[in-house]
């Protein structure tokens, strides 16, 4: 099988803003010249540790340690193999790839059929909309207010009532069987091969890229014996707790958003209500709860790293909505944000509420909002009869632990009065209870680990050397700051002076593992030459060549940056010239003065001298 041109690939790579394709999975704010930064999508954190580096199509989480071009970034996100990578970025960008005949098969994980294939399934039931047999999926969008230009906003289909038609169109544009399956679009049964979809509305689910990746589907017919939602199984593509319908539109106005909101509803038309009624950012899960994972995906897309952002939980007013916002509780202090809880009128859903009152109703809801705090000590004290003083204190102890568990100790004291006034208690009791109740939970915290045991010996593993681990002296730091120049800016620095200032060893062995790298990177005008050189340090230094490429170079604006980067050049070639005047002062003590050896020496230290006053005046 070939492989693709290497000149295509660096083309490729080079056409490709890394920070567009980080950016469509994490909020990127900036982080000083040519650097942003966010949340690491590759290890849950509470502040931004995660930096990528435009200029040089780079990524580094200062957290895990994490780093690479955007090809590693694909292949780490999506799980796709090399070659997959190359190819969806050269379709994302037009570029028409050429491939070498003889050449090493290159990595395959079937994966973009999948995408394709979902892709493929996602035309032939919106297609299958506008015929005759769709009469009962178009009267129920039309029943609750979505017309034909709704349903092709959020790529709404319909899935015929035939026992195979998705599979004989699929099949015809070449799928197999195996790969439908894979897909989650078709089944087997006693009677063979059929689609999994049949006789529903569909809604395709978009992964935060926007590739499509699996379906939910209703049923609109009584003889349908399946449940009333129908979602896509698991599958390599398609993980129902990583995944939120709506992501994909709604994470523009999330990253924009001032405050940053998220409108966490229950369900498709929900999120197709909110949408239409001005609510861009509501999102739902896909037939499963709240939980972790959507949290992870939810905080790297709005930038979560302070308590300025909002996240609303609309839910039922019934007892299973009340149900689910409790358990979105206990999942609330993974937020920086804010977390509220939005119940409509009457307990109505932002479907309904939109059918029956209107747009302006729906965003209503942000007004009516109540702090997740208050509606879950609300829940715990609707269990208890407060006209009785047995019941207020057992009020009390049920709704104290909600209370400790405020990090806030701004917040903490507030809601004390709170409940003192929901239980009409003396808040120095209440207070007592809440500090009972921390103390509790922290004597019960189970121990963290101090360090990481090697998996297979057992001994602690060998700890990456990093910045923070580095002398900290003026040679180090002109050491350091230089290469960040180097790698950062090198491209843009003379070659002869960053060959010369790169030409001798350092003294601080990982420093020096990283200038080993640089200068025998063959072409820093090369683009993508940056990762390979960090790529080529040795271990256990390469994390620090990471660190180095991403962290802020201190400068107001690009072309100070590489004016700061080539004076840093400058200052190590006069160090240079410093040590080695040093030693030939040494040697002339000891060689005879008119000696030929003693001639060479003082001629020698002439030029140092005129070379020193020269790069001195330079810098």
């Amino acid at each position: 099988m070939p492989r693709i041109r290497q000149a295509d690939v660096d083309e490729v790579k080079a056409r490709t803003n890394i920070a567009d394709i980080v950016g469509e999975r994490v909020a990127l704010k900036s982080a000083g010249v040519g650097s942003l930064k966010g949340l690491c999508p590759f290890h849950d954190e509470k502040s931004p540790s995660f930096h990528v580096r435009q200029q040089v199509g780079y990524y580094h989480c200062f957290g895990c340690g994490e780093s690479g071009d955007v090809y590693s970034f694909l292949r780490a996100m999506d799980h796709v193999s090399f070659t997959e990578a190359v190819e969806r970025l050269a379709g994302r960008i037009g570029y028409t790839l050429h491939y070498e005949d003889g050449g090493a098969a290159p990595e395959t994980s079937g994966r973009s059929r999948l995408y394709a294939a979902n892709t493929a399934a996602a035309e032939f039931f919106r297609a299958q909309l506008l015929t005759p047999d769709a009469e009962a999926a178009r009267r129920f969008l039309g029943e609750r207010g979505f017309d034909a230009g709704a349903a092709a906003h959020f790529g709404v289909g319909f899935a015929p009532r035939g026992w195979d038609g998705m599979l004989k169109a699929l099949s015809a544009q070449g799928f197999t069987r195996d790969e439908l399956s894979a897909a989650g679009l078709v089944s087997t049964g006693q009677r063979g091969v059929y689609d999994r979809f049949r006789g529903r509305l569909v809604w395709p689910i978009r992964d935060v890229s926007g590739q499509t990746i699996g379906f939910g589907a209703r049923k609109l017919f009584d003889d349908d014996q399946g449940p009333k939602y129908l979602n896509t199984p698991e599958t390599p593509i398609y993980k129902k707790a990583q995944v939120l319908y709506g992501l994909d539109l709604a994470k523009r106005d999330i990253a924009r958003g001032d405050p940053r909101r998220v409108v966490v509803v229950e369900g498709y038309t929900d999120v197709m209500a909110c949408h239409l009624a001005g609510l861009t950012t509501a999102i739902a899960t896909c037939g499963t709860a709240f939980g972790t994972e959507h949290i992870k995906v939810l905080r790297r897309v709005m930038g979560d790293d302070n308590a300025s952002g909002e996240v609303v939980f609309t839910f039922d007013g019934d007892e299973a909505g009340q149900k689910a916002a409790l358990r979105a509780f206990t999942e609330d202090d993974r937020f920086n944000a804010q977390t509220f809880v939005a119940v409509a009128p009457d307990g109505l859903d932002p479907c309904d509420l939109r059918l029956q009152r209107g747009d302006a109703a729906v965003r209503g809801l942000m007004d009516a909002k109540q702090p997740m705090f208050e509606f879950a000590i609300d829940r715990k004290l609707a269990g208890f009869d407060l006209s009785t003083v047995e019941g207020r204190v057992g009020a009390l102890r049920a709704a104290a632990p909600i209370v400790a568990e405020i990090r806030d100790r701004l917040l903490r004291p507030g809601y004390e009065r709170v409940l003192a006034r929901r239980l009409g208690m003396d808040p120095t009791e209440v207070h007592g209870e809440v500090e009972r109740a921390a103390r509790g939970a922290a004597t019960g915290a189970p121990r963290r680990e101090t360090s990481t045991p090697d998996a297979t010996s057992g001994a602690p593993a060998v700890a990456a050397v990093t910045l923070a681990s580095l002398p900290r002296t003026a040679d180090v730091a002109v050491e350091r700051d230089a290469l960040m120049g180097a790698l950062q800016y090198g491209h843009q620095i003379d070659a002869v002076l960053l060959d010369r200032a790169l030409s001798q060893p350092f003294r601080t062995p990982g420093l020096d593992a990283v200038r080993e790298a640089i200068a025998a990177a063959p072409d820093r005008s090369r683009p993508g030459w940056v990762t390979d050189a960090v790529n080529a340090v040795r271990e256990p230094y390469r994390s620090l060549g990471g660190e180095l490429l991403m962290t802020p170079f201190p400068a107001r604006d690009e072309a100070g940056a590489v004016a700061s980067a080539t004076d840093l050049a400058r200052r190590l070639v006069v160090r240079q010239l410093e040590r080695e005047k040093q030693e030939l002062l040494g040697a002339v003590q000891r060689v005879p003065a008119d000696s030929d050896g003693g001639r060479a020496l003082r001629v020698r230290l002439r030029d140092i001298d005129v070379e020193r006053q020269r790069f001195s005046a330079e810098s």
